[in-house]
């Protein structure tokens, strides 16, 4: 998650504690200690709970009834909502935005497309990733729905990184990437869109395979 200086106390914890989660360092099931928490941030327990309303806000922790917060479990279910929704929201997004679009915006999406081109791990490839869709989707400038599918993508990332040895997470997103930016500059609105939905919905079978992998190797954390 990107920082700003005008971010709150509870904002920058939810954010570091986010990022953490995405990337595996707290992992699924693990317990999120309030007390060892506010001691890191120098802070009292009342923005840390902030921070884990906004977090459960997410799906990326679960409030337990008299036992505390933990970190949420990867689930289909998850995979499933979290990449129909995507769908539905880039897919606005791209239909608002076609008329729009401006040379600088595709000039952008093409650099991100060439620089995941030499990513050499799932972290800058990702980074690349995100800024090709921010590219075509900020000239719809709809800040509620660009604020949601940045969301999601945050949700989407946290399978990314758990099955990053799974998948090949590359050369079929690449070429999809191309496909919709063809079809931005032949301004075919409904080409444009069919294709960014085709692109996000065929996420859904490669990650729950690579998800099942994963469960199969990975032990899952034991209930005290």
């Amino acid at each position: 998650m990107r920082e700003s200086t005008s971010m709150t106390l509870q904002e920058r914890i939810a954010g570091r504690l986010a990022d953490r989660i995405v990337k595996g360092e707290l992992q699924p099931g693990e317990w999120l200690r309030q007390d060892a928490i506010a001691a890191e941030f120098t802070t009292s327990h009342v923005p840390v709970r902030e921070a884990f309303r906004r977090l459960e806000s997410k799906g990326l922790v679960q409030s337990v009834p008299r036992r505390g917060v933990r970190v949420a479990d990867l689930d289909e279910p998850s995979i499933v909502e979290i990449t129909r929704m995507r769908a539905a929201l880039e897919t606005l997004a791209m239909r608002v935005a076609m008329p729009l679009i401006q040379d600088t915006d595709i000039a952008a999406a093409t650099a991100a497309i060439e620089r995941a081109n030499r990513a050499v791990d799932i972290e800058e490839w990702e980074r690349c990733n995100r800024e090709f869709h921010e590219a075509i989707s900020r000239p719809c400038a709809m800040p509620r729905l660009l604020q949601t599918i940045d969301e999601l993508h945050v949700a989407r990332l946290r399978y990314m990184y758990a099955t990053a040895h799974e998948t090949d997470w590359d050369p079929q997103s690449q070429e999809e990437h191309c496909q919709i930016l063809d079809a931005i500059r032949q301004q075919d609105v409904t080409k444009a869109c069919a294709c960014i939905e085709r692109h996000i919905l065929d996420s859904v079978e490669i990650l729950i395979n690579a998800l099942r992998d994963r469960q199969r190797t990975v032990k899952v954390p034991v209930e005290i």
